[in-house]
């Protein structure tokens, strides 16, 4: 028993072989994903892959996916049919390998393997810029052409996506270049840099990466960034005082070594200044000396040692660089005076003497900084030494002027400076008025002095002219005469009509003008206006200066409509004809451009007889009064047995004034002869033309005639291939009396009868006077004749789908306005006249035998 399952254990580990996949080759979408390569930008839940192998029993087999501890999930798999899911959205710039366990089972045994999966790069990433910010100190010297800076960014992409080229934004207006490729950043050839002019530059670079595939679309990434570009100061301007001329004074109880004024000067390179050093060039004569670092001028010796009462200093300013070295320098003259004890006022002197009140003229808006040259003031006190020491300041608007110097020792000349140029506006003072004080500083007497500064200002050409309102809206009747004025317009420039270019054409420009100093609109003397050919204007109005600058207001002019037009009737009214119990319409148009000048009403003015024609007060329509139904009451009311009438209608429109228009419309009516049927439409329709009737009639008679030969052609063959005789009885048969050919002829014409009884008249001939017997003895009382019936109509299809035959209504636009009466009395009135004459005549006679 031992060694039989021993062998049972044998033959089944020989019996199980493990699954396997299948191999794998390049570029393969089956298998143990071995050499797959997947793109980052591949959609999260794409089938990417499908596992597949199999086991040599035949057995089923599942898939499975593992990871490493610590790794990230990105694919999940179906265990039985292998498909392989992306999960987790890739990065190659994060991780460009994925190792993933894939592994096959068929429930005994499984087998594993560790594939590698390759994550190819997509262009997803933008350039970006290292070390930033970019500030850049470049000194105002820098030659053109030089290289300032040099900028790097990095794109994290492979291939094309990942190469980089640089350029700036308005490269036109900019002072650099840069190199494309290496992002060095130069001052453009022939440009030079200037403190004085800007200080600093903003440089916008953009760093465009080369593009390449992303989720099948061609992407191109990039970034900007801003370079600061700082000028740097470069000594080219030498110094320059300030507060010139420069006066000191002497008291004569002044000490020795005691400060007499400070002369002030400043390097003219602001951005990066050297330092001043003082000194006294000649005219001390050994009794003052200047510091060097501050400017201050003392008197070394007492004053009764002094022998001059004038003493002329020249004082030398120089720039002294860090290294030592001087650069520029400038000279100044400063004048000293020798007086006697504290007994004066600080006194203000003008170009005369002594003065109280400076006046200036000035432009407005002066550069800050700007000395007002114009207002020549000394100020002046007369004692020595700390009585000779006074302040000064400017009493009135605040921030608009500062005075320099703002402390004076004996006499200095007053320099009043531009502090805020925007203050100085002339729109709101045209004239600005100060108070120059003068106080001692540390004197028991405080003693102290005004004068007053008036600065009167002049306009410049600062502000834009400006329209009251950015559009005016005006309306003017079109019967305005021309010259008319029309809007004003306030402003108080140049004033001209400019076109506007979208739908303005210049016809409609020159309707209008303006008034180049009033601002009024009006109309050109020959411009007429018409509302009914255009009732809207628009235009712009310029108002210029000039000094050319300008501003714009639109104008927008409506031409009010007036009562000008009467209404006209349509040209096809003359005539019309009527149908009992359908309406015929006329109809006016009013050329009139708006309402109610446009409304026209409708009346009858005249008709003969009256009482017959009602009219629709707004639509024109004209139809017959309700109690009259047929020609018969229309005979009762009137002898007329044409029924042609004349009427006299009015169009009359409701402006104010009104006006109107009247016109003669000949009305004929008649009845509807045929109420159903082909028949009668075609009657209906061929009324006014009687040779298309004749024609049709033509054709008919033709196609009978036709048809009756072929039908006797039909009999005659017959009859000769019969054996049998026809019998006499057929031939010599009695008829019965019918009516003769004249007769029948007459009542089938077509004509327009006057009334329902005359429809169908028939001839009466001699014989018709006679008896049956040709006895003509035989009295009998006359009657007239009666009128026969009229034809039955036509008979219609017995299809249940045709449509049956309707007498349309003749509405008025249907008649022409040009009749050719000739033939309408040759075929209605002549004949109908006639055989009216005639049955009235047979009639007499008729009645002349009866008595």
């Amino acid at each position: 028993m031992l060694f039989f399952g021993f062998s049972f254990v044998l033959i089944a580990v020989q019996a199980n072989y493990a699954p396997y996949f299948f191999d794998n080759g390049a570029r393969s979408t089956n298998g143990n994903m071995a050499l797959l390569s997947l793109s980052e930008d591949t959609p999260v839940g794409t089938h990417v892959y499908t596992l597949n192998g199999t086991d040599p029993e035949g057995d089923p087999v599942t898939y499975g996916l593992t990871y490493e501890a610590g790794s990230r999930r990105y694919f999940s798999v179906d265990r039985n049919l292998g498909n392989v899911t992306l999960i987790e959205e890739l990065d190659r710039e994060k991780e460009d390998e994925i190792e993933v366990i894939v592994s096959i089972s068929d429930g005994l045994s499984t087998v594993s393997e560790k594939v590698r999966i390759l994550v190819t790069d997509a262009n997803d990433e933008s350039p970006e810029f290292i070390n930033t910010p970019y500030i850049v100190q470049v000194p105002e010297n820098t030659p053109s052409g030089s290289s300032i800076f040099k900028i790097e960014a990095v794109d994290r992409d492979t291939g094309s996506g990942g190469s980089i080229t640089y350029f700036l934004q308005n490269i036109h207006a900019n002072k650099f270049t840069i190199d494309r490729h290496s992002g060095v950043l130069r001052i453009k050839t022939g440009v030079t840099l200037d403190y004085e002019k800007s200080r600093t530059h903003f440089v916008v670079v953009v760093a465009k990466d080369g593009g390449g595939k992303l989720r099948g679309d061609n992407k191109v990434f990039s970034a900007t960034t801003t370079v600061t570009v700082n000028v740097e100061d470069v000594q080219d301007t030498p110094p320059m005082f300030i507060g010139t001329p420069y006066y000191g004074y002497v008291y004569e109880d002044t000490l020795a070594g005691s400060e007499v004024l400070t002369v002030v000067a400043l390097d003219g390179d602001r951005g990066k200044p050297n330092s001043i050093h003082y000194c006294l060039v000649n005219g001390s004569e050994g009794s003052f000396e200047i510091s060097n670092t501050t400017g201050a001028i003392s008197v070394i010796k007492s004053p009764n040692q002094l022998k001059k009462e004038v003493y002329e200093l020249k004082v030398q300013a120089s720039e002294v660089s860090p290294e030592g070295d001087v650069s520029a320098y400038a000279f100044a003259m400063v004048t000293i005076r020798v007086v006697d004890l504290n007994n004066h006022p600080p006194t203000f002197y003008g170009e005369n003497g002594p003065q109280n009140r400076f006046e200036l003229t000035m432009y407005e808006h002066p550069p800050e900084g700007e000395i007002l040259r114009g207002l020549k003031i000394t100020v002046n006190d007369s004692d020595q030494g700390a009585n000779a020491k006074f302040n000064l300041r400017l009493v009135g608007p605040g921030g608009i002027f500062r005075v320099v110097p703002q402390t004076v020792l004996n006499e200095a000349q007053v320099t009043i400076i531009v502090e805020n140029s925007a203050a100085i506006d002339y729109e709101k003072f045209k004239v600005l008025t100060f108070k120059l004080l003068a106080i001692e500083v540390n004197t028991p007497e405080r003693f102290s002095s005004t004068a007053d500064v008036v600065i009167r200002l002049l306009d410049t050409n600062d502000n834009v002219p400006k329209f009251s309102s950015d559009y005016y809206i005006a309306r003017i009747p079109e019967n305005s005469p021309g010259g008319s004025n029309v809007v004003a317009i306030t402003v108080s420039y140049q004033k001209k009509i400019i076109n506007k270019p979208q739908n303005l054409s210049v016809l409609l420009l020159f309707r209008f003008l303006i008034h180049p100093s009033t601002g009024i609109i009006y109309t050109q003397p020959w411009a007429v206006l018409d509302a009914e050919v255009n009732s809207k204007y628009n235009f712009y109005v310029k108002a210029e200066d000039t000094d050319g600058k300008y501003s714009l207001a639109e104008v927008f002019i409506t031409v009010l409509d007036v009562n000008d037009h009467s209404p006209e009737f349509n040209e096809n009214i003359q005539e019309k004809t009527m149908i009992i119990g359908s309406p015929v319409k006329i109809e006016a148009i009013d050329q009139d451009a708006e309402e109610p000048n446009n409304i026209v009403d409708y009346s009858i003015m005249q008709a003969d007889p009256a009482n017959v024609f009602d009219i629709d007060q707004s639509t024109g329509e004209i139809k017959l009064k309700s109690y009259i139904r047929s020609l018969d009451i229309i005979h009762n009311i009137t002898k007329n047995k044409d029924c042609i009438w004349s009427v006299v209608v009015q169009a009359k429109d409701r402006g104010s004034p009104s006006f109107s228009t009247t016109a003669v419309l000949k009305i004929d009516i008649t009845e509807e002869t045929l109420h159903k049927g082909p028949m009668a439409a075609f009657l209906m329709q061929t009324k006014d033309n009687p040779m298309k009737a004749l024609g049709v009639l033509a054709g008919v008679m033709g196609i009978m005639v036709l048809i009756t030969i072929m039908i006797s052609t039909a009999m005659f063959w017959r009859n000769k291939r019969s054996n049998k005789i026809m019998p006499v009885r057929r031939i010599i048969k009695k008829r019965q009396p019918q009516p003769s050919r004249t007769v029948r002829m007459e009542w089938l014409k077509f004509k327009r009868p006057s009334n329902a009884a005359e429809k169908f008249v028939v001839e009466d001939d001699a014989q018709s006077l006679q008896n049956e017997n040709s006895n003509n003895n035989v009295q009998v009382a006359p009657v007239p004749p009666a009128a026969p019936m009229p034809p039955p109509p036509p008979a219609l299809a017995s299809s249940g789908d045709a449509p049956g035959w309707r007498v349309p209504t003749v509405s008025g636009s249907l008649t022409p306005k040009f009749i050719n009466k000739q033939l309408k009395k040759r075929g209605h009135s002549s004949a109908h006249n006639a055989l009216v004459s005639e049955l009235k005549m047979r009639f007499e006679k008729r009645n002349a035998a009866q008595r």
